[in-house]
């Protein structure tokens, strides 16, 4: 498979691929969630399967031609909408499931209720960022930024093995993953996960996570940056080229988030993994071309 670089080699590969996802959507009331919809029918890789104000969908002319790549399921209730199209994960007639103009408590209250939801016991819930960073030759991956405030052990190890996988499947055969700190040294007293991260790192180079090299602790620019990281002396298999960044908790993650978007103008696209289907849960202020590109990387995941 080719090495998916930019957003625009996603969609590109998603077109050429010809196989759509069933993918549904809770409460499309809104513009941006309506757009992205609609581009990627265009682009013909999703079947819809709209939950909930089907009235109003009904009357886009968008959605006109693509009858037959779509279906309704009608209801009057937002939390409603969110069991059913739950539902519809749990007995396999959808692939992803996408958050409209619903708050995302009250679409997690469905996913990851005990009886009824989509996370498998023993799985952990954790929000995966897919970023387009100007300057940056290739898309980078990175967690937490939305779900876990401080990881556990147990988290950070899933949360290694699954942006692994969803490297793998941009085509990164051999994925580089950095383990964020400030620094290059391992602190047992003042950062002790930083302790935890040679336990990865050897993870690692057993086998554990698949084909993949993961090595920390390890700051932002010299994971990211060769020149950085040879100026500091540091010798690293990353070599400044990280695929994916593990951040040490939901602040770190989050302020790198935000700091993408609003200086260095990045490209982002969020999904949650852990649940039985990826989860598209953007903000319900984010742009229809972010909540796009969300959908696409939850196709490929």
């Amino acid at each position: 498979m080719t090495n998916i670089k930019n957003f625009n080699d996603l969609t590109s590969h998603l077109v050429k691929r010809g196989t759509r996802k069933r993918v549904a959507i809770v409460w499309a009331a809104d513009e941006s969630t309506q757009y992205a919809a609609i581009r990627a029918l265009n682009d013909g890789f999703i079947d819809a399967i709209f939950v909930g104000c089907r009235e109003q969908l009904e009357q886009l002319d968008e959605l006109k031609p693509h009858a037959e790549h779509i279906t309704y399921v009608d209801t009057d209730d937002k939390d409603k909408a969110a069991a059913l199209a739950v539902q519809m994960v749990r007995e396999g007639q959808a692939d992803v499931l996408m958050k409209g103009l619903i708050n995302t408590d009250n679409l997690l209250r469905a996913v990851l209720n005990k009886e009824t939801g989509i996370l498998p016991k023993g799985n952990v819930l954790t929000h995966v960022t897919t970023a387009e960073i100007p300057g940056y030759d290739h898309l980078l991956f990175f967690t937490d930024a939305a779900v876990i405030p401080c990881p556990t052990r147990e988290q950070r190890i899933e949360q290694v093995r699954y942006v692994a996988g969803l490297c793998r499947a941009f085509g990164v055969e051999e994925p580089k993953i950095a383990l964020i700190h400030c620094s290059e040294k391992v602190n047992e007293k003042h950062f002790p996960f930083t302790v935890e991260y040679r336990e990865l790192v050897q993870m690692a180079q057993n086998g554990e996570f698949g084909k993949c090299i993961v090595d920390g602790p390890l700051d932002v620019k010299t994971s990211c940056n060769l020149h950085s990281m040879e100026t500091k002396g540091i010798n690293s298999p990353i070599h400044g080229e990280a695929d994916a960044v593990i951040f040490p908790d939901i602040q770190a993650g989050n302020v790198f988030y935000k700091t993408l978007t609003l200086w260095a103008k990045a490209e982002t696209a969020g999904i949650l993994q852990g649940p039985s289907a990826p989860v598209v849960t953007p903000s319900r202020s984010d742009s229809g071309e972010c909540k796009y590109y969300s959908l696409a990387v939850a196709c490929m995941a």
